[in-house]
């Protein structure tokens, strides 16, 4: 190899060596954090709950595309991922969804109670004294939320569950 292809070689690997640390420098000094919708500057994915006792579910954003099927139940929790004009997509525990009006959808939070047995424990620890029991499938109101624990209300009763026995929080989502 001559002198020259050599200081050639070395040259590209100089330049391509400064390209990755300054890419890399870069992408941390932008890095996006957590996504925000276009619509609202609210934060992706977030939860909310089903405002009307009947909700139609479109294949796209517009009343143009198809339904694909009806939420009937109010209050349901369910995650909004994506957002269009008017329209948001939502999944619920099942990770099954579509389309929805922004007019059908509630900021108020809600929960799914998952887990057989749930107790609802008047404070946010296994000792302490069961307030109720509630069933898979109750919709729970969702109050304050350590770390591990939130505090819901369903049927007139009020207490802690913990928070790998329902759906509708993220993992280390703390509510005041």
């Amino acid at each position: 190899m001559s002198v020259l292809a050599h200081w050639f070689r070395l040259i590209q690997i100089a330049v391509i060596a400064f390209a990755i640390s300054a890419g890399a420098s870069f992408a941390q000094q932008n890095d996006p954090g957590p996504a925000i919708g276009p619509e609202t500057n609210l934060p992706l994915p977030r939860f909310v709950s089903l405002r009307a006792g009947e909700a139609n579910v479109r294949r796209g954003p517009s009343l143009s595309h198809r339904i694909d099927w009806v939420f009937t139940r109010r209050d349901m929790p369910l995650q909004v991922i994506a957002e269009y004009g008017h329209w948001r997509r939502v999944i619920d525990r099942d990770g099954q969804g579509g389309w929805i009006h922004y007019r059908m959808l509630s900021g108020a939070r809600t929960v799914l109670i998952e887990a057989e047995n749930t107790a609802l424990r008047a404070r946010p620890e296994t000792s302490a004294i069961e307030n109720a029991i509630l069933e898979p499938g109750v919709v729970a109101r969702l109050g304050e939320c350590n770390p591990d624990w939130c505090e819901l209300t369903a049927g007139g009763y009020r207490g802690w569950v913990p928070k790998n026995q329902f759906w509708g929080v993220s993992d280390g989502e703390i509510r005041d």
